[in-house]
């Protein structure tokens, strides 16, 4: 092989190289909100390219068979070829074959070097990350395609290295995590907040991110702060205490302030006017569940709108009530302030 045919040799390799790397740092750091609405629009490029972050293990290990093969044939193509077009100058001044080998060898190895972390690791590396989306979508592709010509040995060495990494008690992952932490979105906001990007004022967002954080015993209505009817009550009763105090719901207990479940005002309404002077009971009573004073007030909503409770008695660790939930409240955590439609109504004919 002639010297400049190994020279061109040594360009092809770093590009190879440096497209391997690329395209690795590509698929690992592309975002699939990015690639998916692509993808749905029928682009058949974006489907390959998810496709490829689906199964990064195979697409590393691809990279990583292409990056050793170059890595290890250019210092063989370039040595030979770079001390050719030495020798000449080395002779003129002076130096026999037995001192210009080593120093050919030492200036190719530093040359190299240079060529190799530089254009074919860092250069590319620092192009794909910063703008991995249009990297990957350019890349992948042809990744994908290259991993078919040597799927059968990328598959066996995949599955080697899947094995020994179980051996340390990890698991490998074969497509890319996208997904944020909670702390993450947090921080992605508030910045985001700060530079105008995103407005906030009703507090929406930041309800809907605190929202996990907060717990049935932090937001309930401690037990001697619930207004409390007894079932001897009648709708009368019933009725008066709405007029009083605003409210549409109340908790019904008896005397030793157990408390048996809740009623609505509309519960009031379907009762026969000629009951209306007698007990309402417990019979008509609506039940209530019960909920973990530290359970998480997602998961609360859950259960009563599986339930379809509008109230929860919250229970200490002893299983002893110690308040009562709303369903209004645990809504409030992530909506903002919501008013009960019948005390507004009641307020606003007070007002006129």
């Amino acid at each position: 092989m002639s010297p400049w045919a190994g020279i061109a040799w040594l360009v092809i390799l770093l590009l190879g190289n440096a497209f391997f790397v690329a395209a690795e740092f590509a698929v690992m750091t592309a975002r699939r909100s990015q690639i998916e609405p692509l993808a749905d629009a029928g682009s058949k490029r974006a489907k390959v390219t998810l496709g490829a972050m689906e199964n990064v293990s195979l697409m590393l290990a691809c990279s990583q068979l292409g990056i050793t093969v170059c890595s290890l044939l250019i210092l063989n193509v370039a040595e030979p070829a770079i001390h050719h077009l030495l020798a000449e100058p080395l002779h003129v001044i002076g130096l026999d074959d037995n001192i210009a080998g080593p120093v050919a060898f030492v200036f190719t190895l530093a040359l190299v070097t240079f060529l190799h972390v530089t254009f074919g690791e860092m250069v590319p590396k620092n192009m794909s990350v910063s703008a991995a989306d249009k990297a990957a979508l350019l890349l992948a592709p042809p990744l994908v395609l290259i991993s078919k010509v040597v799927r059968p040995l990328i598959v066996a060495l995949n599955w080697l290295a899947n094995h020994i990494v179980r051996l340390f008690g990890i698991v490998p992952q074969d497509e890319v995590t996208s997904a944020f932490t909670l702390k993450e979105v947090q921080s992605i906001v508030e910045e985001s907040t700060r530079s105008g990007l995103v407005d906030d004022q009703t507090g929406l967002i930041t309800g809907a991110l605190e929202f996990s954080s907060q717990t049935a015993g932090g937001i309930m209505v401690p037990l001697d702060s619930v207004v409390t009817m007894a079932p001897e009550a009648t709708p009368v009763d019933f009725e008066r205490m709405v007029g009083k105090t605003g409210f549409s719901r109340f908790v019904f207990a008896d005397d030793a302030g157990n408390l048996l479940g809740y009623l609505h005002l509309k519960d009031v309404l379907r009762i026969p006017l000629e009951r209306y002077e007698m007990a309402i009971g417990e019979g008509r009573v609506r039940s209530m569940v019960n909920i973990a004073a530290s359970e998480e007030i997602e998961d609360v909503l859950a259960v009563m709108q599986r339930s379809g409770s509008h109230m929860a008695r919250v229970m200490d660790p002893s299983e002893q009530a110690v308040g009562v939930l709303f369903l209004e409240d645990v809504i409030e955590q992530l909506v903002g302030e919501i008013r009960d439609a019948t005390q507004t109504q009641i307020q606003d004919r007070r007002r006129s």
